[in-house]
């Protein structure tokens, strides 16, 4: 027993791991737009939204949900958060399931820039998280955005789509964020499903950016059959590291 939590500890307090050893693992948000300000509904997003609370409980976290906020709302509990000590809290994560493009997300009345909402956790305005992993998650349905299926490639290899995805969504500057993107269909996302799934699988045990890239090899195998049943294509997300150690979810137990 006591070399097991030896070794344990020493994986924990590794230099090349971050620190998740604090008093909480730390502050959730998601934010769930079911109705948009063009009056659109979002279907099958609040069982995305379920199935992420109980996936990120079970890792520890305090999930905080928030339903169709306006602009106003959002940018109100992000500021909140913002400016709240999360001293004793590992990490920080917040999820929007939402539409959006061009750098934006659509809240309840307007869209707000993506850059607008990461800035506010840099760490020159968020020093209680510096050195801290910073995790976004954006599932935004931005209209046809699916990628054509090909044998023997990857989707987004190509310039162009690297350019065109680029175009839609905003890197932050600094260290320790990790930006996940999905382009969603209509009938609801393979992506958090699949994250979902892996998360209740490998969530405590794998590394974080190994996991990511397991879902998205997950995701890049489901087709979608087109109406008439001409082609079929699928679904690519993504995600971005400015990570600058490995990220592992341990059990706090």
């Amino acid at each position: 027993m006591s070399g097991t939590g030896a070794q344990s500890k020493s994986k924990t307090d590794s230099p090349m791991e971050y620190q998740m050893n604090h008093k909480r693992r730390g502050l959730a948000l998601i934010f769930n737009q079911e109705k948009l300000q063009d009056l659109t509904e979002r279907h099958d997003t609040n069982k995305d939204r379920d199935n992420l609370t109980e996936r990120l409980q079970d890792l520890g976290f305090e999930v905080k949900l928030h339903n169709d906020k306006n602009k106003e709302e959002m940018l109100k509990e992000m500021h909140k958060v913002a400016a709240a000590n999360h001293t004793d809290a590992d990490c920080f994560v917040c999820i929007f399931l939402t539409c959006g493009e061009e750098g934006q997300i659509n809240t309840s009345n307007d869209s707000i820039k993506i850059k607008e909402i990461t800035d506010l956790f840099r760490g020159d305005q968020c020093k209680s998280l510096v050195g801290k992993p910073k995790i976004f998650i954006f599932q935004a349905f931005a209209g046809n955005k699916l990628e054509a299926a090909v044998t023997g490639m990857m989707a987004g290899d190509t310039d162009e789509e690297v350019e065109e995805a680029a175009n839609i969504y905003t890197i932050p500057a600094g260290a320790d964020f990790l930006m996940c993107y999905s382009v969603a269909e209509e009938s609801g996302s393979f992506y958090i499903q699949d994250l979902c799934e892996t998360l209740q699988q490998h969530g405590s045990t794998m590394e974080f950016t190994e996991l990511l890239t397991l879902v998205n090899l997950k995701v890049s195998r489901h087709n979608i059959k087109l109406r008439g049943g001409e082609m079929q294509k699928i679904q690519m997300p993504y995600f971005t590291s400015m990570l600058t150690k490995k990220l592992y979810f341990r059990s706090k137990k």
